[in-house]
């Protein structure tokens, strides 16, 4: 039995609408802020910029997370096409770390060999990027309702604070005349950009290499589901992720050689329990049952390794 991820929302539509207005409005302040930083000699606007592209995939993803979402699986893609934004955000995030890294080097070479930059051209632009992404940010908490939605808010929430910090470089720049002060604010905005591609590059790679979702115990998964009435053990527990926002469980289930219209009750309260505590709602559970041992991965009847068959056992799979 197969447990499928409910379909997408009544709201998907709203979603789709608010994500490609900060597309396009994160895009424009992604030009806005190259322009000036280079009109500016500013490398802090120009770190901005940058931190802005990260915006703008982060919001790319999302939305195509959001369209492939919608996409039924079919006999070629039976797990759908939640991997394809998976692979993007972990090829988006490489180029990302990149991008800090030459930052930080030319950063590191303005310290040594300080370039003079307007402040007042700085703020003014700095100051549009608040208002926006602070806009875009108000967009996506109102559509916020899955993991993939909030991450994107706090993502645009993050950079409104950054981008403010970048109004007060250009402050203090401006009263103090130290121009060493944008090269500073440009290593601390390409840390920050560094710190999330590199957080991103782990989790796409855990998915991708299909390891245990973080933040999933797999003790207290075997455990929760041996507490379940009728379980005996569980073994040969596999958990992972099928994309950013769906988690997939196969294990063994030894339980009593009983009918299977009693082990199917058995079967509804392991699912349900996997999906009320971990959020796991496609498993594959195969039922096993006393007087089995294991022997090369099969899991086979004793009296049937001893060459006497047993009359009636039979064992359980259910998907």
């Amino acid at each position: 039995m197969h447990f499928h991820a409910a379909p997408a929302a009544s709201g998907a539509d709203r979603t789709t609408s608010v994500l490609r207005f900060s597309l396009v409005a994160t895009l424009a302040y992604v030009v806005v802020t190259f322009v000036a930083g280079l009109r500016a000699h500013s490398l802090a606007l120009l770190s901005e910029s940058g931190h802005n592209v990260s915006d703008f995939l982060a919001l790319l993803l999302s939305f195509v997370a959001v369209y492939f979402q919608s996409r039924p699986a079919d006999e070629s893609k039976t797990f759908g096409y939640q991997r394809a934004g998976v692979l993007a955000a972990f090829i988006n995030a490489a180029t990302l770390i990149i991008i800090a890294l030459w930052i930080g080097l030319e950063a590191i070479h303005r310290l040594n060999a300080p370039v003079a930059v307007q402040p007042r051209l700085m703020m003014i632009v700095a100051a549009a990027g608040v208002l926006m992404n602070g806009v875009i940010a108000a967009l996506l908490w109102s559509v916020a309702r899955d993991v993939n939605m909030r991450s994107a808010f706090l993502h645009m929430a993050g950079d409104t604070l950054s981008t403010a910090a970048v109004i007060a470089g250009g402050a203090a720049i401006l009263f103090t005349g130290h121009n060493w002060i944008d090269p500073v604010l440009s290593l601390l905005i390409a840390a920050f950009i560094l710190w999330s591609s590199v957080g991103i590059v782990r989790e796409a790679l855990n998915i991708l290499l299909e390891g245990t979702p973080s933040g999933v115990s797999l003790p207290d998964i075997r455990s929760g589901m041996e507490a379940v009435e009728g379980v005996i053990n569980v073994h040969d527990l596999h958990v992972w992720s099928l994309g950013s926002q769906s988690r997939a469980l196969a294990c063994h289930v030894t339980i009593a050689d009983i009918p299977p219209s009693e082990s199917a009750c058995i079967l509804l309260k392991l699912n349900q329990f996997l999906k009320d505590h971990f959020q796991i709602s496609h498993t594959t559970i195969q039922f096993e049952h006393t007087g089995c041992q294991e022997l090369e991965g099969c899991v086979v009847p004793i009296e049937e390794m001893a060459g006497v068959p047993e009359p009636g056992h039979r064992h359980g799979r259910a998907h």
